[in-house]
């Protein structure tokens, strides 16, 4: 990709009623649910969402948290998204399972810190971290625009402004591109789910204002309605855990940049920030949106790679996508110099010992806003001057 210039560029989203957010979301409620009693305890949790069920299974450490409580906070998860039908709701017709255990101890004997040896990383991995300037929050445009029109509709669904439209929705945004930019909208694509008291050329234009009002008109010049594509296959009233199974860790494009860069594989809810592929991932894209930030590239891709029990990055790989070896070269050196990426240290950089990631669960984890309760504190751009020459 990095060779075209002009080319169409599409990037989806789904809401967090979406059966794999909605696993998404109670995983990372069992990790802030654990860090809240332990900054320090250990979470790895897998949610299966299906027809009036919920099963958590996983390896925790840290402080006894009675299962009904928590299954009480898997309601309240369920609640608060929006569902109360007849194949998914909070209430008791949707039985909850809990199969968590405690953490493997050889996984905690490398990860642990001991005497002399600092704290490791939790698994071997990759993880990439990226930016540009398409957007104020220096994200690519498609990703970023997908998520504003689900993220308002869940606004207006809660609030009760926005009739008929129920919790699973998708959304999915086509850019034009020339010389490398974003330029215009050619196709958008929204499927929701809907209440059995609309048909769907209403379903249409109860969507169409979202789409409008989340793309800045500027890209919308020329818009031909007829690319303008709602539930596409027909209805869409069975939806949610009901109408497909839910895992934690199936959206992890959506989760990052939209498929405009690489992605390592691993995903991010249900993990405490031991786990690199979270915290590695944060540090990533915080150090690349400081880097685009600082004015010295329009766009930066940067990639970690870490090793069970080791505590330093084995590899750290910069492509600021410009051909300056110098600068490429300067900012790796300031990387080094200025960012401890240790698991320890970027845990410590990031105040990610927290009970903060229950909110990352839908609309992305990057391009959002940092929150004063420490949420979100990657996308920061404090740090702009060490990459100033």
């Amino acid at each position: 990709m990095s060779n075209l210039k002009n080319f169409l560029f599409t990037s989806e989203s789904v809401s967090e009623g979406h059966p794999d957010k909605v696993s998404d979301r109670v995983s990372d409620m069992v990790v802030d649910t654990y860090l809240s009693k332990d900054p320090y305890a250990r979470v790895a949790c897998e949610t299966l969402t299906t027809t009036n069920k919920v099963v958590l299974a996983g390896e925790v450490r840290g402080p006894e948290i009675n299962k009904e409580d928590l299954i009480k906070n898997v309601r309240d998860c369920i609640k608060d998204i929006g569902y109360d039908q007849e194949g998914f709701t909070w209430k008791e017709a949707t039985k909850v399972e809990s199969h968590l255990h405690s953490q493997s101890s050889d996984i905690a004997m490398g990860v642990d810190s001991k005497g002399n040896k600092d704290e490791g990383a939790g698994d071997q991995g990759i993880m990439f971290g990226y930016a540009c300037d398409e957007t104020d929050v220096l994200m690519p445009a498609p990703i970023h625009y997908s998520h504003k029109i689900l993220r308002l509709m869940a606004e207006d669904r809660k609030s009760g402004k926005l009739k008929n439209i129920e919790p699973d929705s998708k959304s999915q945004v086509t850019f034009q591109y020339l010389n490398g930019k974003p330029v215009k909208v050619k196709s958008v694509v929204i499927s929701s789910q809907h209440s059995a008291n609309v048909n769907q050329k209403e379903v249409r234009e109860i969507l169409r204002p979202y789409m409008l009002k989340s793309i800045p008109k500027e890209f919308m010049v020329d818009f031909n309605d007829d690319e303008f594509y709602v539930n596409p296959t027909g209805n869409f009233v069975i939806g949610g855990p009901d109408g497909d199974c839910g895992l934690t860790g199936r959206k992890i494009i959506v989760d990052t940049y939209g498929g405009a860069a690489p992605h390592g594989g691993g995903a991010f809810s249900g993990k405490d920030p031991t786990k690199v592929d979270r915290s590695a991932a944060y540090a990533a894209r915080y150090i690349a949106k400081n880097i685009v930030a600082s004015k010295i590239s329009e766009k930066c891709l940067i990639q970690l790679a870490y090793a069970i029990g080791v505590s330093k990055p084995l590899s750290i790989y910069v492509n600021l996508f410009d051909d300056d070896l110098d600068k490429n070269k300067f900012v790796i050196e300031r990387i080094k110099e200025n960012f401890d990426l240790s698991p320890r240290g970027i845990r410590e950089m990031l105040g990610l010992n927290k009970a903060i990631y229950e909110k990352t669960a839908a609309y992305g984890h990057f391009g959002r806003t940092p929150e004063s309760d420490g949420a979100f504190s990657w996308e920061n751009t404090d740090k702009t001057t060490v990459f100033t020459k």
